[in-house]
């Protein structure tokens, strides 16, 4: 790897370890080795590990949640099509890192508050979009619980990509029960 690392790169080679052996398995010189450099080039990025903790919670929340929502605020159109952007983009994720973030969430509590806050703002953001549709707050609020529940249960068993015919199956099964009126 080249000398030019910058933060990024290591964030990125920790988020690997991280999916391949919890956050136990990420340490400076487990991250060394894997980018090819010394211990010491860790430090002019990171003050010390637990601020590279930090900074994985932090990218995690931005990449996973802050950026897809804001591709599916591009695409544009009504709640009923940004859900279905919304399906289509989350169906192609990794669930891997999701699923490594709650296990370390299950025994760190930085991590279960930023995973708390990120939960709610995922599920927030799915009951936005049932308001917009017209169903009553607590409808729209058990829509995004049953929609959340199942993409974390997706991640969680273990499915790391949808095919197109699940995603299929999903856009065209699933999503006209959710939106159908009460």
């Amino acid at each position: 790897m080249s000398e030019k690392l910058n933060k990024r790169d290591w964030i990125d080679a920790a988020f690997k370890i991280l999916i391949e052996g919890g956050v136990e398995a990420v340490r400076v010189e487990r991250l060394a080795a894997a980018l090819g450099v010394t211990k010491g080039s860790f430090y002019w990025h990171c003050k010390d590990r637990g601020a590279l903790l930090d900074a994985l919670l932090e990218v995690w929340q931005s990449d996973a949640t802050h950026a897809i929502i804001e591709n599916v605020e591009a695409k544009g159109g009504d709640a009923r099509a940004k859900l279905a952007a919304l399906f289509a983009i989350v169906a192609q994720v990794d669930g891997r890192l999701d699923r490594a973030i709650r296990g370390w969430a299950a025994r760190d509590s930085m991590a279960a508050d930023a995973l708390e806050k990120i939960d709610r703002r995922r599920q927030d953001y799915l009951e936005a979009l049932f308001l917009e549709m017209g169903f009553s707050p607590e409808a729209s609020r058990a829509r995004a619980r049953l929609v959340y529940r199942a993409l974390v249960g997706k991640f969680m068993m273990g499915a790391t990509s949808t095919s197109d015919d699940e995603l299929a199956d999903c856009l065209n099964i699933l999503l006209p029960m959710l939106v159908r009126g009460d």
